[in-house]
């Protein structure tokens, strides 16, 4: 599978979950050099990292482990989330690290950047449970196991 369809794929199961019919994300598939440049412009953090994502309207919950704030939808239905970076050189490196093919964790990176554009996140303790839960049952469905 290419890498556009994977990442059709990747985000329409997760907004599927989210009961989200429809939404606009822009997704920019690139190396650790331009990884590193956009980790260091937008986080302060100059070195490459595998994913990168940039929600259109800060969805996070209010409480740890409570549930996103739902996106607001366009007339049409339609719900522009964001954008997503993702550097083929980490993902390469960490899938080969972990013995995982590297569609699967292509995959899970994905939903793990779509996620984060629906408010998702991590830092928090209960916060974190909540979005692995539901990486672990998107990738499920998806027929990639368990990355965690």
């Amino acid at each position: 599978m290419g890498f556009d369809a994977l990442a059709a794929a990747a985000i329409t199961q997760t907004l599927a979950t989210q009961n989200i019919q429809a939404g606009e994300v822009s997704v920019l598939a690139c190396d650790d050099a331009r990884i590193t440049a956009l980790n260091g412009d937008f986080r302060n953090q100059v070195k490459a990292t595998n994913v990168l994502s940039w929600p259109d309207t800060d969805l996070s919950a209010l409480d740890d482990g409570a549930a996103p704030r739902a996106p607001v939808s366009d007339p049409g239905g339609a719900v522009t989330l964001g954008d997503i970076a993702i550097s083929f050189d980490t993902c390469t490196r960490e899938a080969q690290d972990q013995g995982k093919p590297l569609t699967d964790h292509v995959t899970h990176l994905l939903v793990h950047g779509t996620l984060h554009l629906l408010g998702f996140d991590h830092i928090r303790d209960k916060d974190a449970t909540r979005m692995e839960s539901l990486e672990t049952e998107i990738l499920g469905i998806m027929g990639v196991p368990d990355p965690y």
